[in-house]
């Protein structure tokens, strides 16, 4: 099996698509929260504080969700 060469592409100040992480998935950088997995939490009517302190337990910021709702939108 062959390694990926394929560098990270940054979509974001928060948000990374790494070949090597969660198989290129969008993902928050440094952990393996995938951005689609925070955007079902928004789609569900979770707060934002409440996806960030509690269900992802600090890992991510605040601004990290509105940037996936920003690239969602766009």
């Amino acid at each position: 099996m062959s390694k990926s060469t394929a560098e990270p592409v940054e979509l974001g100040r928060y948000i990374v698509a790494d070949p090597m992480v969660c198989h290129g998935q969008p993902t928050f950088k440094g952990t393996r929260i995938m951005v689609w997995q925070v955007l079902d939490d928004v789609a569900e009517g979770r707060s934002w504080d409440f996806i960030c302190k509690v269900r992802w337990e600090g890992r991510i910021p605040l601004a990290s969700v509105a940037e996936a709702v920003r690239l969602a939108l766009n």
